[in-house]
């Protein structure tokens, strides 16, 4: 822990002319008192650590010294491509080595380029979570995600409805989708042994916050190299959007309401809709189509968001109850206006 923390130490003074005391400290996470001793600990070590006296004072290293300790450990690199999303290296426990691989990198930059990791961080910055949700990290994710990495197979008792099943699986890879981890793994079989073929076995996706225990082999599994984890989730995603569509409403939309459909129903139920249709707009611009939905009650609180840019032509079951809907807002506005 010390020398790890000791060779961070001289990376962050080789990127910078200069720094504090606290400055450290609150890279290294340690006191100023443990700086002081580290500095030390590597000026007998032959490393030229000096510190200037005073207010304006700090560490920095003297006679162009410059540490060959900037080769990328594999952690590090894999680290290094997903730097742009933080919070997700906290959840998996790789914020350290994203750490180490950028004070690398900036260690190894021409004087003129190291502020370039900081001036990209203040002009980009991805969060992946949806509004007005506060995401929770899974408890086992940072242990799925050390299987994933190290392509180990794992047991895992998942939680699917009132009951729980076992599963053997061969880990592919992590997505974080609006603030929600998922596994894509290859179903194992039972009897499989480190090394069996298992590509014929399906793969399957898993909420990670359903994982109620994981168990990590210790022999690793053979990943299939034709195996493409943005191609399979897009596929998977828009396969589970379709799945969950079991009921029909027909409807009618005004030209505002076609272009705000996709932002109140699921996107791809609007793209199918939308271009299914091969009835021209009517005489006042409206267009209308078939909508699949997840149900009459979702379809009900989905397209009141349109107001008065949809009508419901069926079922009537639904547009009775639109038609509800809109006498108790006139009723209710009405006694507004009255007051």
């Amino acid at each position: 822990m010390r020398a790890a923390r000791l060779i961070k130490m001289v990376l962050l003074l080789q990127s910078r002319p200069s720094m504090t005391a606290a400055e450290l400290a609150r890279e290294l996470e340690v006191s100023e008192r443990t700086v002081t001793r580290d500095a030390q600990a590597l000026s007998e070590a032959g490393v030229p650590v000096y510190a200037d006296r005073g207010r304006a004072g700090g560490y920095r290293l003297i006679g162009g010294y410059r540490t060959r300790l900037t080769g990328l450990a594999r952690n590090e690199a894999e680290a290094l491509f997903l730097s742009g999303v933080p919070g997700a290296l906290r959840e998996m426990g790789l914020e350290d080595a994203a750490s180490a691989a950028r004070l690398k990198v900036s260690a190894a930059l021409l004087p003129s380029l190291r502020d370039a990791s900081r001036t990209a961080s203040q002009r980009f910055h991805l969060d992946a979570p949806s509004w007005f949700k506060e995401p929770k990290t899974p408890e086992l994710l940072p242990v799925v995600a050390d299987a994933v990495w190290d392509d180990r197979r794992i047991t895992a008792r998942y939680r699917r409805g009132d009951t729980e099943v076992e599963r053997r699986l061969e880990p592919y890879g992590l997505v974080l989708k609006a603030g929600i981890w998922y596994l894509c793994a290859r179903v194992a079989d039972a009897g499989a042994h480190p090394g069996a073929d298992t590509r014929s076995a399906p793969f399957r996706t898993y909420r990670i916050d359903r994982f109620s225990t994981v168990e990590t082999e210790d022999a690793r599994f053979t990943r299939d190299e034709d195996f493409d984890l943005p191609t399979y989730w897009e596929h998977q995603a828009e396969r589970f959007a379709r799945s969950i569509l079991h009921a029909e409403v027909v409807i009618r939309l005004s030209p505002e309401g076609v272009r705000r459909l996709p932002h109140v129903v699921d996107p791809v139920s609007a793209r199918d809709a939308l271009t299914a249709t091969d009835d021209a707009p009517d005489a006042h611009g409206w267009t209308t189509v078939t909508l699949r939905v997840e149900s009459e009650d979702v379809a009900r609180t989905q397209l009141t968001a349109l107001g008065a840019e949809v009508e419901v032509l069926a079922p009537e079951s639904l547009r009775s109850r639109f038609a509800e809907d809109a006498r108790r807002l006139a009723e209710l506005y009405r006694g507004a206006a009255r007051g």
